[in-house]
């Protein structure tokens, strides 16, 4: 018998839905009203560079559009009761306009980036809907940058790109003659899915995880303070970029090796944290797009999915037989996604150590093309391309729950943009200053596949 939501949707313009199990994932970081991912800095930011003349009324018409498009947007998150989530009425979008005319061309850029860090730290309660916000610069009639934060909770990467696509599809509408894009599947549905999954693919799925993560622990990082010493938390951003002939080598790695980008950093990155743990079980924390079933590729949620991708490197003697084993590691866990509430309950013990006095988890991430593509070509001249490239480091942006995270992507310039958010009550710049130059060196040492692994 297939189980179904509508028993808990009352009558009325309010929608109660339960937590997905990412979300469900996120409460146990909860750290109340002040931080965490149900804090009001657990926010993510995207910024478009807008060719062309914008109208900020019109633009206002279609962000409110978009929240009534989009449910997620005006979707808030409840604690109690071991939390759910309501669906609230469309309400109007906060719309900033900022006037950037005193900015030469040199300095756009990095002004940009200044606007997008302010938007992004700027504090927004799960709940007071809707969970959008949007920044308008504008440097002058034909040049602008829109910057759109929404919180983490309700929205991920892929979700940006998705908003950004239908704002322009808005905003042409809303012009004589402009026609509406068809209604969106909403992150409801993905709920209804999620509580019908076929149980024999999850009977497969929850063997291979309590298989391959028996007596398995997440591996994690030395902090440089306590967690006892209880000291304020911020989250701090160091940004840095690798060259691009480092990139054409890493993709050209890829290809020869039958592999991924992501496969050649993740060795790199597990090279790295055998040299500094001198561990050979190394099980790093990374993400996943949580968007297998193609009906959901262009629904705005939270869908991203926390995944454990666990590589044994004893008796590897190169780095080539670093990669092979790091291969084997992603397609197995890919293969057999679940959300990480599950896998946990298939290998309770796997978090102990990122728990410790002294010790906390270190995500690892690289963007990879999507289904939605960076840059929109809306009506009437205007064109809107992502700011891939963030160079300016920050001593406070968007929270990142608990420890650190290295995310990298490679920009349309071909280079790699690095972003390494860290608590600051864990974590010293000093300290990540260092890994990111240890990751350096990995990621140079794996290019020369056939050294000796050191």
């Amino acid at each position: 018998m297939t189980a179904s939501l509508a028993q808990e949707q009352p009558d009325g313009p309010v929608r109660t839905l339960p937590l997905s199990l990412n979300q469900q994932f996120l409460s146990m970081f909860d750290g109340g009203e002040e931080e965490g991912p149900f804090g009001p800095t657990y926010n993510i930011a995207c910024a478009w560079r807008l060719t062309g003349p914008i109208d900020p009324e019109r633009l206002t018409g279609a962000l409110e559009h978009l929240v009534e498009r989009h449910e997620s947007l005006r979707t808030t998150l409840v604690r109690s009761e071991g939390g759910y989530q309501v669906v609230h009425e469309p309400s109007a979008p906060e719309l900033s306009v900022r006037d950037l005319s005193g900015c030469s061309a040199e300095e756009r850029g990095p002004r940009a980036e200044e606007l997008t860090a302010w938007a992004e730290r700027r504090p927004q309660r799960i709940d007071a809907p809707p969970l959008l916000r949007a920044v308008l610069g504008r440097f002058d009639d034909e040049d602008s940058v829109l910057i759109l934060v929404v919180h983490h909770t309700v929205a991920d990467e892929w979700s940006m790109q998705i908003l950004i696509r239908d704002l322009a599809a808005l905003y042409g509408a809303l012009a004589p003659g402009g026609t509406w894009p068809l209604p969106a599947t909403q992150y409801r549905d993905f709920l209804e899915w999620e509580l019908n999954r076929p149980g024999e693919r999850l009977t497969r799925a929850r063997e291979y995880w309590r298989e391959n993560l028996r007596d398995a622990r997440l591996l994690a990082v030395a902090t440089d303070h306590p967690r006892s010493a209880v000291l304020p938390k911020a989250t701090a951003w160091h940004r840095f970029t690798i060259g691009a002939d480092v990139t054409e080598r890493v993709l050209e790695l890829a290809r020869s090796a039958r592999s991924s980008a992501f496969m050649v950093l993740l060795t790199a990155y597990n090279v790295l944290l055998h040299r500094e743990t001198g561990s050979t079980d190394i099980v790093v924390p990374t993400f996943a797009s949580g968007r297998n079933q193609a009906e959901f590729h262009e629904t705005v949620g939270a869908f991203f999915n926390f995944v454990p991708l666990r590589t044994d490197i004893e008796g590897c003697r190169t780095y080539r037989d670093v990669l092979k084993r790091t291969r084997r590691s992603c397609l197995g866990a890919y293969t057999h996604e679940l959300p990480f509430p599950e896998v946990v309950a298939e290998a309770p013990d796997l978090m102990s150590p990122s728990m410790g006095d002294r010790s906390a988890p270190c995500a690892f991430q690289v963007f990879q093309a999507a289904f939605v593509a960076d840059d929109v070509e809306g009506t009437e001249g205007l064109s809107y391309r992502k700011i891939q490239r963030r160079t300016l480091s920050q001593s406070s942006g968007a929270d990142i729950p608990d420890g650190a995270m290295l995310q990298l992507e490679i920009s349309a310039e071909g280079d790699l943009v690095g972003n390494f958010g860290y608590n600051t009550n864990l974590f010293d710049t000093r300290s990540v200053v260092e890994r990111v130059a240890g990751f350096r060196e990995a990621l140079s040492d794996v290019l020369h596949l056939d050294s000796p692994l050191a």
